[in-house]
């Protein structure tokens, strides 16, 4: 007897938290592939993850401050949210950012140069962040969390605008000259960008 019943079809997995776990396993095999440079040889491919890394953050923390200054015009709450959400994915690639900083001078340059004005300025906002975030956790002020994350954003910038590069370039990567280094950069930027995003959705569901 034939079953006439009808099949749905099989259901494309959406989770956010699974698709950032596959994202950050394609970047991880995709860095491995990076094109080497001249003085830094392979020690190059955790350089560019580290750029990508800063890169996701201020991403996360400017769409952050763009949403919540939206959210306050318009006084919509799913805005608020989302601000909320690009916020705390911001300050995790930014607090992450850090100990690749670490390991990418480590592996490049005997060690990290604790004068460097951005390190340092990189070390104070993901400390800073990380306390304004668990206070607005606590707080649960939609409002808030908007108008603290334009001021978390326009501060970093001011801080990083102001900062003297002591050992980092301004731009490495694009200042390279090197076609193949600037589009295996851009394509891991993508990379990197479509992780962020997960990770925005996942904390967003969380609210």
């Amino acid at each position: 007897m034939t079953d006439t019943t009808a099949r749905s079809p099989r259901s494309f997995p959406t989770s956010p938290a699974l698709w950032f776990f596959i994202s950050l396993a394609l970047i991880a095999v995709f860095s491995l592939f990076g094109p080497e440079e001249q003085s830094l040889g392979t020690g190059v491919r955790i350089v560019y993850l580290h750029g990508v890394w800063v890169w996701a953050a201020l991403l996360g923390l400017g769409g952050a401050a763009v949403v919540g200054a939206l959210a306050l015009i318009v006084q919509r709450d799913k805005w608020h949210r989302w601000s909320g959400a690009l916020a705390r994915t911001g300050l995790f690639f930014w607090i992450s950012y850090i100990p690749l900083s670490m390991w990418a001078a480590q592996v490049n340059w005997n060690g990290l140069f604790l004068a460097e004005p951005r390190w340092r300025v990189a070390f104070v906002f993901a400390l800073g962040g990380l306390v304004i975030q668990v206070g607005l956790r606590l707080v649960e002020n939609l409002q808030i969390s908007s108008v603290l994350n334009v001021f978390f954003f326009g501060a970093l910038m001011y801080a990083l605008n102001q900062a003297q590069e002591v050992m980092h370039p301004a731009s490495p990567i694009f200042t390279s000259g090197s076609l193949r280094i600037q589009g295996f950069f851009i394509g891991l930027m993508l990379l990197t960008t479509l992780a962020a995003w997960q990770l925005t959705r996942w904390w967003y569901g969380k609210e």
